[in-house]
């Protein structure tokens, strides 16, 4: 089961320390690239305009933790990265309980979860931790420690493009600005990269495939402030790979058009692999989504999901793991909704019939010669699928007109040019 090996990949980057900036970056950008090596890694300068942002400064960790009133170390950086709030300042003194709580964050309707909590943009300093450990806190001086770092430095993303025959590309984007969380966060790259894999190693594509893995939000708002008028040329679909590692369910949100050929493949997909998969609004948008759809970029960007970000209990805290949350069956099945989806954007041709009416099928093999009351459903399913190549209906349509998965006509297609009865005609496509 491929689900193994991109669980195995998962457990590589999971004690990485990911930020939107900083070497945990870097060092899980290298790890995809051992895997991907024509992946290009690039690094934009801190205080880079992109759009109405700016690129943050760089910050790296070196430690952090609190020791209460009897000497005992808690909320350690070392022990789960999460403990430290995001882009905390430094910070080393002693103060009184009721002040250091003005600092710490619990989940009070999840007592044993660390929450996930930033402050990317607003210099502060914070710590994480579990509110039954919060609970037992008592009054004292506590000595606090945060050994960070801002600077000058860099944001780092990567970019690898798979040419195809076609200069059209489909847009697959992910983000690596996470630390210890599975679903939300690592499921993703993994998923991605293994797709990446399957891609390079294809006799041939019909489109030229573009993958990012960057920074959620900062990451995408640069990436698209210097790739922009490319990407509007060229992107005819892609998806957001995020939340693809669980086992409970499968999702899907649209674009903000809704109906691009990305959103009718992944409606298609999803359908055939769980039918009672969850169909979200646009309105329920949260990831990245929200630049490459946002008025004036309008990317033809869905979203194939497990189980969506905001939608299960352990999101955005160290309950998201990968002992309970997200399993080598659910990346495996991440990975063929997406695989499939993107095999169907491939074999998404358009056919016209090459014969004015029914061409004469029995001297070909594809008709009995016999003509009795019950014909084969397999004839039924060759005469149907003739009937609506006429140049203005896709593999897709046809399959959603005949109810049943897109997968199981491909043969058929090939069937039907090979004995010269229909041909690709794809001016009406997309």
């Amino acid at each position: 089961m491929i689900g193994e090996q991109i669980y195995n990949f998962a457990e590589q980057l999971w004690g990485i320390n990911r930020s939107i900036t900083g070497n945990g970056v870097r060092q899980t950008l290298q790890l995809i690239q051992r895997h991907l090596p024509n992946l290009k890694i690039v690094e934009v300068p801190t205080g880079s305009k992109v759009f109405d942002w700016e690129v943050p400064q760089e910050w790296c960790v070196d430690e952090a933790y609190i020791i209460d009133p009897e000497g005992k170390k808690f909320c350690d950086f070392k022990q789960n990265n999460l403990h430290l709030l995001g882009y905390s300042i430094p910070f080393a003194g002693y103060m009184e309980l009721p002040e250091l709580t003005e600092h710490l964050y619990t989940l009070l309707d999840q007592p044993d979860a660390i929450p996930y909590v930033t402050s990317y943009y607003e210099k502060r300093w914070g710590f994480a931790l579990a509110h039954n450990e919060f609970s037992r806190l008592k009054k004292g001086k506590y000595y606090v420690f945060i050994s960070t770092k801002h600077f000058h430095g860099s944001m780092s993303y990567g970019e690898l493009i798979i040419p195809g025959n076609s200069k059209s590309e489909i847009f697959l984007s992910t983000y690596i600005c996470h630390p210890s969380m599975a679903n939300n966060e690592l499921s993703g790259p993994v998923v991605q990269t293994q797709l990446g894999l399957w891609l390079a190693r294809l006799k041939e594509r019909r489109y030229t495939y573009r993958l990012v893995f960057l920074p959620e939000t900062i990451g995408s708002i640069t990436y698209l402030s210097r790739n922009l008028k490319t990407l509007k040329k060229n992107v005819i679909a892609g998806f957001n790979i995020t939340c693809v590692g669980d086992d409970r369910s499968y999702s899907y949100l649209p674009s903000r058009n809704g109906d691009t050929l990305s959103d009718r493949v992944a409606k298609h997909i999803l359908h055939w692999t769980d039918p009672n998969y969850r169909k979200f609004a646009w309105l329920d948008r949260g990831s990245d989504e929200r630049q490459y759809c946002s008025p004036g970029v309008d990317l033809p960007i869905s979203s194939i999901m497990r189980t969506k970000y905001g939608e299960y209990p352990e999101y955005h805290t160290s309950l998201d793991d990968l002992n309970l949350v997200v399993t080598a069956k659910g990346l495996n099945g991440g990975y063929w909704a997406l695989r499939n989806a993107i095999d169907l954007i491939e074999k998404n041709h358009f056919y016209v019939s090459i014969n004015l009416c029914e061409p004469f099928m029995s001297k070909r093999n594809l008709y009995p010669s016999l003509s009795t009351k019950k014909i084969d459903n397999d004839v039924n399913r060759i005469m149907d699928v003739l009937s609506y190549c006429d140049g203005f209906h896709s593999v897709i349509d046809i399959a959603n007109n005949l109810n049943v998965p897109a997968w199981d006509l491909y043969k058929t297609f090939d069937k039907l040019v090979g004995e010269n009865l229909i041909a690709k005609d794809d001016a009406n496509q997309i």
